[in-house]
């Protein structure tokens, strides 16, 4: 094992805890929740969560204020590159069905206290997608009445004008997250079942909006008299689209299913498909009717497409939207409900989040805790913040997911299936403790290589390998580019080269977007400059993807696998860095409080209670060892198996038994 010096060794064990790997159970499908759900039952949960105030609400915003009629190109980009991240979410879900979501991929594959931002920005983002759509479904149910709640919670009750903050406590919001939270509770066959009579309705008034939509458009609405397509440009198609993806996060509840589906290998990758087809279709086919029915420029953002129709003369078509956009959005609010708990259980259940929430009810098989106590927070969040602040500081938490999410994807296709719980305890497990069926460290002595071996199988299929020229171990270098890139990637661990190579993918995004973003407006560069600047990033980016190319990838064909890796992945972190920065300063600054917030939680309680770090502590394993000397020879040795960061100080002891051999091959 590489030595350190003395001072360093407690930074080296603190950065190994920081990010140590979740272990996962030999049975995958062994679980305290209740498996019950279908294909079906997946689909309708992510279409429930996809189309309801996004629709309803959110088209008219982004239309009016942001992009014009060509929110229709902004629903397209943003649904493309949701797509992406949709098939690596589908690939985690089949693979690994444990409830959790981007937390639970990242935690497999990145590290611990990624695992945590990340699980805790989704928390955030479950909680400000509920209140922001109760938010929605009290303003459109005020529209049918006129306004008058709004009017008498205001004159009888409260008004403040306080910026962020909403003019009114919205009590109706409030109350209606408070109901949803209690028949969640009920168990996941109850919120199934809701949720399929509320996503028929939607259903039923969705194609009753495209048909006598349709029949009302009014072509000259996309005209220059009326402003043009695209009055906003290409800056308010893009800056669109990084508001429009607030309509696509609800995919992710199909993942966070997954510990709760029959067949989850299946049902998971073809519910995610399904959903995220039709949300899409729905939200450009109706982008389309209201931009024709009215001009963009007249459209009311809390209750477009009903207020539309009203404007058109048909009231009684305004009620009917009305009604089945409030369906819609009931929902998004079960679907909220569902996955934000399960996301605090997943938290709790693996000690970085506090125990009370990983409790589950042994009658309805859900975490009553955590949805009970998030479901007060969130309509906490519904009564006193406005919608549109609510939706701006959404989009950075469902982009940041979904980077990480395909980060992982790469970093887990190249890594070696590791064969058991306890080989799995750790993010880069010294060579006493590695379980994987590769080479484990090797030692340099009087100018000569001397390799040690997990098994003395592992000496054998290497020198098969190393004869018959077959298709080299997971994560390591292919065999046609050995002559050329041995010398330099060829003594790197398994999966160590893709790991970098997936940080300077990052890193390369983020200048890349930036030099676009900002190069000639707010940095003033020359154009030689910000051209150079191009070049030097899409190079750093294009030879990276190369160098993971030249790498040998997993080829499980048991469960879904995404295409074209690692160029599909990349292009998702691409597209994501891109929508991020296309967002206000502002939103960027509640991020970085929150992410402030959730380094005080997990250094003050879950890296301490973490069982990846209590499973460190457990008593210790023997090992067995096969050396091979330069000679050829083979000595066995026994060791015992150190916790990570730490080095037996004894000598290994040598098996008088296994006596050294001339041929590896014949012992």
């Amino acid at each position: 094992m590489a030595t350190c010096p003395r001072g360093l060794a407690p930074a080296v064990r603190f950065c190994q805890k920081l990010n140590r790997l979740k272990t996962l159970e030999d049975d995958m499908m062994a679980t305290s929740l209740k498996r019950c759900l279908s294909t079906l039952d997946l689909t309708l949960l992510g279409v429930g969560g996809m189309v309801g105030s996004g629709l309803y609400v959110l088209t008219g915003t982004v239309a009016k204020d942001i992009a014009g009629p060509a929110v229709i190109i902004s629903y397209l980009f943003a649904g493309f590159a949701s797509l992406l991240a949709a098939f690596c979410y589908a690939e985690f879900g089949a693979r690994i069905p444990k409830t959790g979501s981007a937390y639970m991929f990242t935690y497999v594959s990145v590290g611990e206290i990624w695992a945590f931002l990340i699980g805790w920005n989704v928390v955030l983002e479950n909680m400000i997608g509920g209140a922001a759509v109760a938010r929605a479904w009290s303003g459109y149910l005020d529209s049918i009445f006129n306004h008058a709640i709004q009017n008498f919670t205001e004159t009888h009750i409260m008004r403040w004008d306080v910026p962020i903050l909403a003019h009114y406590p919205d009590l109706l919001a409030a109350g209606i997250l408070i109901v949803a939270s209690f028949l969640i509770s009920f168990g996941v066959q109850v919120s199934s079942y809701l949720n399929h009579i509320f996503s028929l309705i939607s259903m039923g008034v969705i194609t009753f909006i495209l048909i006598f939509g349709f029949i009302l458009a009014d072509p000259s609405n996309w005209t220059q008299k009326e402003g043009g397509f695209a009055p906003f440009g290409w800056s308010g198609v893009l800056a669109g689209s990084a508001t429009c993806f607030y309509a696509f996060v609800g995919f992710d509840v199909i993942a966070s299913s997954s510990e709760e589906a029959k067949n989850p290998q299946k049902a998971v990758p073809i519910a995610t498909a399904i959903a995220l087809a039709l949300a899409a279709t729905a939200y450009i086919l109706v982008s389309a009717v209201l931009t024709l029915m009215v001009p963009w420029h007249t459209l009311d953002p809390n209750s477009a497409l009903s207020d539309a129709f009203f404007r058109r003369g048909y009231s009684w078509a305004g009620i009917v939207v009305a009604v089945g956009s409030i369906c819609a959005m009931n929902t998004v609010l079960l679907c909220n409900l569902f996955s934000l708990p399960r996301i605090v259980y997943a938290m709790a259940e693996d000690g970085l989040f506090f125990s009370i929430f990983a409790r589950v009810n042994p009658l309805t098989k859900v975490p009553v805790n955590a949805i009970l106590v998030f479901g007060v927070l969130m309509s906490v969040l519904a009564l006193i913040f406005d919608l549109e602040a609510l939706v701006q500081f959404l989009s950075i938490g469902t982009l940041l997911a979904y980077t990480f999410v395909a980060a992982s994807v790469i970093v887990l296709r190249f890594q070696p299936e590791k064969t058991s719980s306890k080989s799995a305890s750790s993010p880069n497990p010294p060579a006493e403790s590695s379980g994987a069926n590769a080479e484990s460290q090797t030692i340099h002595g009087d100018g000569e290589e001397v390799k040690q071996y997990e098994s003395f199988s592992d000496k054998l299929q290497l020198v098969e390998r190393q004869k018959t020229k077959e298709r080299r171990g997971v994560g390591q270098l292919k065999a046609r580019w050995e002559p050329y890139l041995g010398r330099m990637l060829g003594d790197a661990e398994p999966g160590e080269v893709v790991a970098i190579c997936v940080m300077v993918v990052f890193v390369s995004s983020v200048s890349l977007c930036s030099v676009v973003e900002f190069g000639s407006s707010r940095l003033a560069l020359p154009v030689w400059s910000l051209s150079l600047l191009l070049v030097i990033f899409i190079s750093a980016f294009v030879i990276s993807l190369a160098l993971i190319w030249v790498h040998e990838p997993q080829t499980n064909t048991k469960t879904f696998q995404v295409p074209l890796v690692p160029v599909t992945p990349a292009a998702s972190i691409l597209i994501n860095v891109f929508l991020m920065l296309k967002l206000s300063y502002l939103t960027w600054i509640r991020f970085a409080v929150w992410i402030a917030v959730g380094l005080v939680v997990y250094f003050g309680y879950g890296m301490w209670h973490s069982k990846e770090g209590l499973r460190e502590l457990q008593p210790q394993d023997m090992a067995a060892r096969y050396v091979v000397l330069p000679s050829g020879s083979l000595v066995e040795t026994v060791q015992s198996v150190q916790p990570e960061g730490q080095v037996d100080p004894s000598p290994p002891d040598v098996d008088p038994s296994a006596a050294p051999a001339s041929d590896p091959e014949t012992r």
